[in-house]
């Protein structure tokens, strides 16, 4: 017996017949109900397929292979539950009966059902679908991995240009003579070696070479200068705007509020200011003293 799209051929009637004492059910076209739908599910396939070939698409490839399985498997499921009930649902009435015995022909292979051996395999155009599958997964697969080895050579270039990027970037910041911002929590002072948690009592040392060191406290920077760096060698020193995170103001620009209120990091407890009038006010609040860099140098070295 051969099963097509739309219809049953072959030695049906022989079958019929020696299916009949035993009781099962008799075969014909009309007790298939995906007679009436398949050849359209089949057309819709095959068209789905050539939109896949026109556009070249390698994620519409890969759907049609997804459907390509799904439909391979429900037509077996399908297959098997109609299998199912032809070998179960038997007439009481038969002549033949054997106690417990089911007749469920194979979906695939080879089986023996009392004296006889029942066979189920797919014919020419089931091997064109699984051909058709075949191809389809390889198909993909070489084009993932043609695309692989582009993404990874084009990876490599793009990481040559990043390092070259950095290197750049590396470079003119070494050479750069403007100040960095402070990462609090991570940068650590140069003086004292403490990790840089208050912003409002940073400041930095700008050498004539660009290197940029970072320090928590103006205590830290006196005592930088009086100990371990020339004042030749010094382009800029500048504090963090005690009213403004990030904002530098150079030690000749700045004016600073003195006093124990403040309570700095290492003790100088001295901020820094923009202008004159934010230092009186906060020499005000605090009940502290006003000075410049140069006399509050003087007194912390």
């Amino acid at each position: 017996m051969n099963i097509w799209l739309n219809k049953i051929t072959g030695q049906v009637d022989i079958i019929n017949g020696v299916n009949h004492y035993i009781g099962m059910k008799h075969i014909s076209a009309e007790m298939f109900p995906e007679f009436g739908y398949m050849i359209y599910i089949l057309g819709a396939f095959i068209v789905y397929g050539l939109i896949v070939a026109i556009t070249g698409s390698r994620k519409l490839l890969l759907t049609l292979i997804m459907l390509t399985v799904v439909m391979a498997g429900a037509a077996l499921y399908d297959f098997y539950k109609w299998g199912y009930d032809y070998g179960h649902n038997l007439d009481p009435k038969a002549a033949i009966k054997v106690p417990g015995m089911s007749y469920q022909p194979p979906v695939i292979g080879h089986k023996t059902l009392l004296n006889f051996d029942a066979y189920s395999y797919p014919d020419i155009g089931g091997w064109i679908i699984i051909g058709a599958g075949i191809i389809f997964f390889f198909i993909y697969f070489f084009e993932w991995r043609k695309h692989h080895k582009a993404a990874k050579q084009h990876g490599t270039i793009r990481n040559a240009k990043i390092a070259m990027a950095a290197s750049l970037l590396f470079f003119i910041s070494s050479c750069s003579s403007g100040p960095e911002p402070f990462a609090y929590g991570k940068d650590v002072c140069e003086d004292c070696k403490m990790t840089i948690m208050e912003p409002q009592f940073g400041a930095e040392i700008i050498t004539k070479k660009g290197r940029v060191f970072k320090f928590d406290d103006a205590h830290c920077v006196a005592n930088y200068i009086s100990k371990k760096i020339e004042q030749k060698d010094i382009k800029q020193t500048l504090f963090i705007d005690y009213n403004q995170e990030n904002s530098f103001v150079t030690g000749e620009e700045a004016w600073f509020v003195v006093s124990p209120r403040l309570k700095s990091p290492m003790n100088s407890n001295a901020a820094a200011f923009a202008t004159k009038e934010a230092a009186d006010k906060k020499a005000t609040e605090t009940s502290g003293a006003v000075k410049n860099w140069s006399s509050l140098l003087q007194e912390l070295r």
